[in-house]
């Protein structure tokens, strides 16, 4: 089972909102680009806007991460930085317009 402790953070090296994931042995952390987030608002938004996005849409972010680890999608290091095609992925299964939860 997945778990997604509490601790969405900016992560200015990154330019993205970080979080934890646990699946069995496996732990890592997942990066949602400040870019994509771009794509979704219409503009640039600040690190808190980033933050505020994240939160009010945390359970398909945490949904696309879980189909990346299951998939085996990870990044070199392990983790997963989440990308514009991951979003256009989860608003076709998910049968979504807008691709947020709201």
């Amino acid at each position: 089972m997945f778990a997604f402790p509490d601790d969405a953070c900016w992560n200015d090296d990154e330019d993205a909102v970080e979080f934890g994931i646990r699946l069995g042995d496996y732990e890592g952390r997942v990066f949602l680009p400040r870019r994509v987030l771009q794509s979704l608002i219409g503009v640039r938004p600040k690190a808190e806007d980033c933050l505020a996005h994240f939160h009010l849409n945390r359970t398909a972010f945490e949904r696309i991460a879980e189909e990346r680890v299951r998939a085996r999608h990870l990044d070199d290091d392990a983790n997963i930085r989440i990308t514009g095609r991951d979003l256009r992925a989860f608003r076709r299964s998910s049968g979504s317009n807008s691709g947020q939860e709201s």
